[in-house]
């Protein structure tokens, strides 16, 4: 997920640029870290009380010139409108979030207007056109079943990549489909530059389960067959990313 994220900035902006990022639903802060020591001016936005304390704590733990570089803002990510101007960021991230949000246009729409032109949207989402991959693989035929209704609400008990996002194990979650999202994007004027998927083969893979020693090749792997049709699209996850015209 951070290479294809960071692979998706490299290619839309020079090398070497300070940018300005938002991320939204920060959580424990992670990413807004991660591309902070890379010299981005980062702000995250996370409205869970305990999240966004461990973010502040693990940022104290950096550099200096690291926690120059971060500002963390307790508040929902539908007021992005309320606390910054329009255009004012050069990438926007909204990971693990939209699947706890009923209606996820508004959301979207708002943070599309956070972006400056040509700036970079990355959401991450739950993949409703893959939704009995999970329980089937692991033999929960009822639950299988019901993931076939397209109003399926179905626990989610796993954080997003990098740890990125909230984790509110055992939640019952909605899910967004592909073309849904590429509608929603080229509405609101961030068009689907492209797409990954995320945890093809591991989204089954039981929570508590050992890392493998294999840990590499089967990144590895991941990352490939994230790129490669038919594979990405029955992964867990989808990683959008919209530029904004």
């Amino acid at each position: 997920m951070a290479r294809q994220l960071d692979e998706q900035m490299a290619g839309r902006f020079p090398v070497g640029r300070r940018l300005r990022v938002l991320d939204v639903g920060t959580g424990r802060g992670a990413q807004a870290l991660r591309l902070a020591r890379l010299g981005h001016q980062v702000t995250g936005v996370e409205q869970d009380t305990a999240m966004i304390a461990a973010a502040r704590q693990a940022l104290a733990a950096e550099p200096e010139g690291i926690r120059e570089r971060v500002r963390l803002v307790e508040g929902d990510g539908r007021d992005t409108g309320v606390h910054f101007l329009p255009g004012s960021f050069d990438v926007v991230l909204c990971h693990g979030v939209l699947m706890y949000v009923e209606e996820p246009d508004p959301l979207v729409a708002g943070l599309a207007r956070m972006l400056a032109p040509g700036g970079l949207l990355s959401l991450l989402v739950r993949n409703g056109d893959a939704l009995a991959m999970r329980p089937g693989l692991c033999g929960d035929w009822v639950a299988t079943l019901a993931a076939f209704d397209p109003t399926a609400r179905l626990p989610h008990a796993r954080t997003d990549p990098d740890g990125v996002g909230p984790t509110r194990p055992g939640a019952e979650v909605r899910a967004d489909r592909l073309a849904a999202l590429t509608a929603t994007l080229a509405g609101i004027a961030a068009p689907l530059h492209t797409w990954y998927g995320v945890r093809v083969f591991t989204d089954a893979a039981a929570d508590d389960a050992p890392v493998p020693e294999d840990l590499q090749a089967l990144l590895a792997a991941e990352e490939r067959a994230g790129r490669t049709d038919p594979y990405r699209g029955v992964a867990g996850l989808l990683h959008l990313c919209g530029v904004r015209g």
